[in-house]
């Protein structure tokens, strides 16, 4: 028992509770420390006091200080008076402010910075660098994991994995063992790795891995990370590369549509490097590929249906099934509308029927058509469009060398600049016919074949060249007209509207003439003889020097006897109007045949 007289003698602050919980040995030695404890040193003192945010321990030498309680963890024992407890003294009278000693009386004491100093020493006794440990993750901080291994270590984010994980926290509270990368015994800070670990054990059992391995084993791994291109795969201490490419038979846009982190999948063995230490994996070549008949299923000729998957500005991808899909050209969309893009008439998720047109089952293609499923308006043209008969259609489009009239949706007849007037020069279809008016045309051609129909817009009516124009204009008949074109051969002369003959340079007077424009200008009107009409080549020959030569007179009076049809057309209402009727202006190719008419 405790020498209460004693103890009396030596300490008077000490109470009777403290003394009942407290052995002899004890007290004696804790009473003998009459040195006053030093600062920044761990000393043994009895708790004397529990109030409500502190404990007061008095550690020797009448010194006393409050502990926060706060500093005793939830799994310790609550502090109660005459229990021994180990303190740093962080604070002494000797370093307090003379404030301070009056304010407080205490000094300042800390049983949680004492515990870490005694477990950091003991574990500076233990370990060092390079050695492994094993700890609880406790808590996240900035820029990495804090891991209890005895002492609290750092953990870098960097250091968790060999490919850093998406979200650190899956690693909260769970044991992991690590390899001590830096020892600061001045700041007591340790840094540690996981990856260090992971890594080493992986190189063991990636040399042990590739040994064994071999093109077309079938493997399970684990997904450990996904990227757009493809995932790769833990085989377990090598990863290998699962393509977007071999994850299925069927289209993929996105890795995530099949795989998922941490799913554990069969995986057959493609291809190895072991130079580069790479391996590529396939995940569809678990099951068929569904080309391997592709050619029974769908024969050549043989109608399908397939729903759009893809729309591009050349054609169309449609799915027959998972894993084949064959296209559909622009060209083979439609048998008569006009496609700018397959989008005027096709959307990705559409169902449609086509035709299959052929198979390269080597390159996995299916060349598809959607028109070949319907009617062919060509197929039956010559039966609704026979040549002869009148039609009526729409301009849909001018070029330099005729129109193009729209018959029906599709279906398309050219109308010629050469068949647009029987007489009249025409330079461009503009002068007879305007986008989008609709107009009657006679079918001239039909090539079915080439799909091409040939129009006729001067077939409406009848030639006059045949008829009208030779009753007209007879040879030796003397006739007026105007100069309307000087070329260095001769003189064009209109001798009605839209009717031009020519005048030969070597026609114009008696004498030789160098230059046509010594003799007649532009816009002058003259007195010339017919010499030929030739309704095949639609041309008129003219002489102007022969028309003032006796030969005229003659002429005239043979024109009386004749008929008055032959009579001097002394002005082109004479005939009448010109050509009259549907016949429309008259106007004859150029008649240059560098010769005499």
């Amino acid at each position: 028992m405790v020498n209460r007289t004693l103890i009396r003698g030596l300490d008077n602050n000490i109470d009777d509770f403290v003394m009942d919980q407290i052995s002899e040995d004890e007290f004696v030695e804790y009473i003998s420390k009459d040195v006053e404890p030093q600062r920044d040193k761990i000393v043994e003192g009895v708790v004397v006091r529990v109030e409500k945010e502190f404990v007061i321990v008095d550690v020797g030498s009448k010194s006393e200080g409050p502990v926060p309680l706060s500093e005793w963890e939830e799994d310790e024992e609550p502090p109660k008076k005459g229990d021994i407890v180990k303190v740093l003294v962080e604070e002494t009278e000797d370093t307090m402010t003379s404030e301070d000693v009056q304010t407080r009386g205490m000094i300042v004491l800390s049983k949680r910075k004492a515990a870490r100093i005694e477990a950091w020493n003991n574990m500076m006794n233990t370990v060092k660098e390079g050695d492994e440990v094993e700890g609880k993750v406790i808590k996240k901080i900035k820029g990495g994991l804090l891991v209890d291994i005895g002492v609290n270590v750092f953990l870098p984010a960097s250091q968790v994995d060999v490919r850093r994980p998406s979200d650190i926290n899956d690693f909260l509270d769970k044991p992991i063992r690590c390899v001590i990368l830096k020892i600061d015994e001045a700041r007591r800070n340790i840094v540690v790795s996981r990856r260090a670990l992971v890594e080493r054990d992986r190189a063991e059992k990636k040399a042990a891995l590739l040994a064994e391995l071999e093109v077309g084993q079938v493997r399970e791994g684990t997904v450990k990370n996904i990227a757009d291109f493809g995932a790769f795969i833990d085989l377990g201490g090598i990863d290998g590369l699962l393509h977007i490419t071999d994850m299925s038979w069927g289209r993929i846009t996105d890795p995530h549509e099949v795989v998922s982190i941490d799913q554990k999948l069969k995986v057959v063995v493609l291809n190895i490097d072991h130079e580069k230490e790479k391996i590529s994996l396939g995940l569809k070549q678990m099951t068929p590929s569904p080309w391997e008949n592709v050619e029974e299923k769908y024969p050549v000729n043989s109608k399908v249906k397939g729903v759009v998957v893809n729309v591009m500005s050349y054609g169309a991808f449609v799915k027959l099934e998972e894993g084949v899909e064959g296209l559909v050209h622009i060209s083979e969309m439609s048998w008569v509308k006009r496609l700018n893009h397959p989008s005027d008439i096709l959307n990705v998720g559409d169902e449609v029927e086509v035709v299959v047109l052929s198979i390269n089952k080597q390159k996995q293609e299916i060349s598809l058509g959607i028109k070949q499923a319907m009617n062919n308006p060509w197929e039956t043209v010559d039966e609704r469009y026979p040549v002869g008969s009148k039609v009526t259609g729409v301009v849909r489009n001018l070029t330099n060398y005729g129109a193009f009239i729209e018959l029906e949706e599709g279906v398309d007849g050219l109308l010629h600049i050469s068949d647009m007037s029987w007489v009249r020069k025409i330079t461009h279809p503009n002068e007879v016919v305007k986008k989008n008016e609709k107009i009657e045309c006679v079918i001239t051609s039909v090539d079915k074949k080439n799909r091409r129909i040939a129009l006729g817009l001067k077939q409406l009516t009848e030639d006059p060249w045949l008829t009208r124009i030779p009753e007209m204009y007879r040879p030796n008949q003397i006739v007026k007209g105007k100069v309307t074109k000087i070329t260095n051969f001769g003189v064009f002369v209109s001798l009605e509207e839209n009717l031009e003959g020519l005048l030969h340079i070597s026609e114009l007077a008696d004498h030789k003439v160098e230059n046509p424009e010594d003799v007649v200008k532009v816009g002058e009107e003259i007195e010339v003889m017919v010499l030929r009409v030739d309704p095949v080549d639609r041309k008129i020959g003219l002489s102007r020097k022969r028309a003032e030569t006796p030969v005229k007179e003659e002429a005239e009076k043979e024109e009386v006897k004749e008929a008055p049809a032959t009579r001097t057309l002394q002005n082109p209402e004479d005939l009448g109007g010109g050509l009259g009727g549907s016949a429309g202006p008259l106007f004859s190719p150029d008649l240059i045949d560098g010769g005499k008419e």
